[in-house]
């Protein structure tokens, strides 16, 4: 897989409190993920840009909420959100900056 497409895959860290604890607990991460992605692209996209051995991908498509914007009604976009566990000994430092 060429590096344009690695940098594609991964959209953005999901930061919620649920995805906070899941981290420090079970060495889990959440990403937000592009819609065309597998589990096997989003493997090797993490494990390139982290240098960090992933132990499974969980993924799971999140859909739209139906929103008001003034008088119409409307409906955000759907996305996909991954759930990469590491092996034991391995960590990602979102906030460590190099």
């Amino acid at each position: 897989m060429n590096q344009e497409r690695v940098a594609k895959i991964l959209l953005a860290p999901h930061v919620t409190e649920k995805a906070t604890m899941m981290g420090e607990k079970a060495n889990q991460y959440v990403f937000k993920v592009a819609g065309d992605a597998d589990k096997g692209e989003i493997k090797t996209a993490v494990e390139s840009l982290f240098t960090v051995q992933v132990d499974s991908v969980r993924v799971l498509n999140v859909k739209g909420k139906q929103k008001r914007f003034g008088a119409r009604m409307g409906r955000r976009k759907d996305w996909k959100k991954a759930y990469v566990k590491l092996k034991d000994g391995h960590d990602i430092d979102f906030m460590g900056a190099e």
